[in-house]
């Protein structure tokens, strides 16, 4: 067994372990992915080996918690993919005026920068108090940072060009205190937002969702675990929900795709279809 070999029956052995002992299942991650994360934990250790690694986290939950922040991606941005969000506002809020309340998914929202910028367009666009947040990531270190509201001053810049792309129409500072090096988002946008801890590899369904955005997550995904995903998010929606998906993830060729129209093939927006499968206001 050479040493590639060796190596990749070492990440088995742990990721089998782990998911044993703590029931966060990775094993159906992108091999290239999982192996590229579990080798950056390594290098921030004193242990020479993966195997090395399986001890450590199954006896020591600090060290785990420690790997689950590393290992997850929480990499994001306000307004990332502005003309994402601009034509979020012109091609699905139209539908969600329709309704009396709103019930949103956001899935996989890591530190909830993405969050935040929904629910300030929902609040422009006078649907936010109809509107219900349900935030999700696995990761708890993240969904705390996304529940305090503290990002680095030196990223508003960069996210406030985004906001004005996106169609905002104000300015960002409208929503934000600042203090030394960071800011604070106004406690009003979080008035209808729902942290809460979901795996997606492992968790079920959230019922009668009317949208649900899971951006840049299925990426790291097997096949396997998309087609799992994708049929949690369409079980979740009612008939005529949206979903969003990154940028560079598809519909296409999965075991869920006769059951959604597309909406914005760029911006990866479908609709669950109806009955008669078409757009219906």
């Amino acid at each position: 067994m050479n040493t590639v070999e060796t190596e990749q029956l070492e990440i088995k052995l742990l990721l089998e372990a782990l998911y044993h002992r703590y029931g966060y299942d990775f094993r159906q991650y992108s091999q290239a992915s999982i192996k590229r994360r579990v080798l950056h934990y390594l290098s921030k250790t004193n242990h020479d080996a993966i195997s090395a690694l399986i001890p450590s986290l199954l006896y020591d939950e600090k060290s785990f918690k420690s790997f689950l922040f590393c290992v997850s991606v929480t990499v994001t941005e306000m307004f990332r993919d502005p003309w994402f969000y601009d034509t979020l506002q012109k091609e699905v809020f139209p539908f969600l005026k329709t309704y009396p309340f709103i019930n949103i998914w956001h899935a996989g929202c890591a530190t909830g920068e993405e969050v935040y910028s929904l629910a300030i367009l929902l609040k422009e666009s006078n649907l936010y108090d109809r509107a219900h947040i349900y935030a999700t990531d696995f990761n708890d270190r993240a969904l705390q940072k996304a529940k305090d509201r503290i990002y680095p001053l030196e990223r508003m810049k960069d996210y406030s060009t985004n906001y004005q792309k996106s169609g905002g129409k104000f300015s960002l500072s409208d929503y934000y205190h600042a203090q030394y090096d960071a800011v604070i988002f106004d406690a009003a946008l979080q008035k209808n937002i729902t942290f809460a801890n979901h795996n997606l590899a492992t968790d079920g369904v959230f019922s009668e969702m009317h949208l649900v955005l899971c951006r840049n997550v299925l990426i790291y995904f097997n096949r396997d675990l998309q087609n799992r995903v994708l049929s949690i998010f369409r079980d979740s929606l009612c008939y005529n929900g949206f979903l969003c998906l990154g940028s560079k993830e598809t519909l296409d060729f999965s075991g869920v795709r006769n059951s959604f129209i597309e909406v914005a093939r760029k911006e990866r927006i479908y609709q669950h279809k109806n009955d008669r499968g078409r757009l219906e206001r």
